[in-house]
């Protein structure tokens, strides 16, 4: 099964207030010695793979660079890095080659530098088309340079182009929300993904929000129910424009899924490169199906070289992981597909806790496949804890 590759870049022009991601705005000075340490993981990467007890595919058929912001590295060392990967690895002339872009850095050169790496598929981390919205969590960009991006990059033949959008920012209104979807359909883009604002101790915004203050514009923030509100009509917007939902957060027109992304949520192996870039390799041996693990989430250690963290991943772990990741995709989950690979009981036992959902509105069944619901989604949490209860009570 070809391997995905995941490169985390963790530098950023300015830290967005809601980003409770492993990045932050550091001195170019550093970007040099991260490229360096980068570079020697991809070529260690047998060695490491053997360390932590995994089995290395060296074909590969997706390479996603995100972050941060990898667009912010010079031209020549986002070329050390491919280069080093493609030293490296078999990349197939078909791999989608995805590079995640803030817009507003898409230099000439920069954008030629994408073209002699072979990127194919650009992410531009937009948030909202509402300049007022943008630049209150500290987005640097206008929708003018949004709009100027999109209509540069087909010149490279880069069309497969994905915009990424929050709802729940800080004076967003229905009307406000409604006008950022119905821009992101108007641009044509193949693929958008919509996010709901997190709310969590990871971000400045969270932390404000969690104590009630008014920093970061909290005061303004939608609350819970017309921020679901907000997702549920992109569902239908998308819906109406030919922009099919296939997962949670993900929307796209036929032929344009993230295929780097479905490796995650279908449990096929990846390799991260970077500051917490996290992999999933199958494993080496035949008592435990498969190995995760990951550098540190802080810059420095992870340039210190400081260790691996690692985990295996159980035969029961797995069958869980099953459920709560392609459960995320609109398709649903195969219960024939499950019980071929982790037994007939496995089906067994998860029969009380479907009927249960399904009667609750949080699935549905068809056939061999089970789903979620529209309702389902904004609960998937509810329901991914129930399987994994329901694996623990019948171990």
């Amino acid at each position: 099964m070809p391997l995905g590759i995941y490169i985390s870049v963790p530098f950023c022009r300015t830290k967005c207030s809601y980003c409770n991601f492993a990045s932050d705005v550091f001195s170019r000075a550093v970007f040099e010695r991260y490229v360096e340490r980068v570079c020697a993981d991809i070529e260690n990467a047998g060695q490491i793979a053997t360390q932590m007890g995994g089995q290395l595919e060296r074909d590969v058929d997706s390479i996603y660079l995100g972050g941060g912001t990898p667009t912010v590295l010079d031209a020549p060392q986002l070329e050390r890095i491919f280069g080093a990967v493609r030293r490296q690895f078999d990349v197939s002339p078909q791999a989608e080659i995805t590079v995640e872009c803030a817009p507003g850095t898409l230099s000439s050169t920069m954008l030629e530098s994408l073209r002699r790496c072979g990127v194919n598929r650009v992410s531009l981390g937009v948030q909202s088309f509402v300049d007022q919205e943008a630049a209150a969590v500290g987005r640097l960009h206008k929708r003018a340079t949004v709009l100027e991006d999109i209509t540069r990059l087909p010149a490279l033949g880069i069309t497969n182009i994905n915009i990424d959008l929050i709802a729940g920012l800080p004076h967003q209104t229905p009307a406000s929300w409604e006008f950022s979807v119905a821009e992101t359909i108007a641009t044509g883009v193949p693929h958008v993904s919509v996010y709901m604002l997190e709310v969590d101790e990871d971000s400045r915004l969270g932390r404000e929000l969690l104590a009630g203050g008014t920093r970061y514009h909290a005061h303004f923030v939608p609350d819970e129910e017309a921020t679901a509100d907000f997702y549920l009509a992109a569902c239908e917007q998308l819906q109406s424009a030919g922009v099919l939902q296939y997962e949670i957060s993900n929307f796209a027109r036929e032929g344009f899924e993230s295929q780097h992304n479905l490796k995650y949520w279908t449990r096929q192996p990846y390799f991260g490169f970077g500051v917490d870039a996290h992999s999933m390799l199958v494993s080496a041996t035949s008592d435990i199906d498969a190995v995760r693990f990951a550098p540190a989430d802080s810059l420095e250690k992870y340039i210190s070289g400081d260790a691996l963290e690692r985990t295996t991943v159980s035969r029961q772990s797995a069958l869980e992981e099953s459920f709560f990741l392609g459960l995320r995709l609109n398709r649903g989950v195969s219960l024939r597909q499950l019980a071929a690979k982790f037994g007939e009981s496995v089906v067994e036992n998860a029969r009380g806790t479907i009927a249960e959902l399904v009667e609750s509105g949080l699935m549905e069944r068809t056939g061999d496949f089970v789903r979620l619901t529209s309702r389902g989604r904004l609960l998937s949490n509810e329901v991914f804890e129930r399987f994994i209860l329901a694996d623990e009570v019948a171990r």
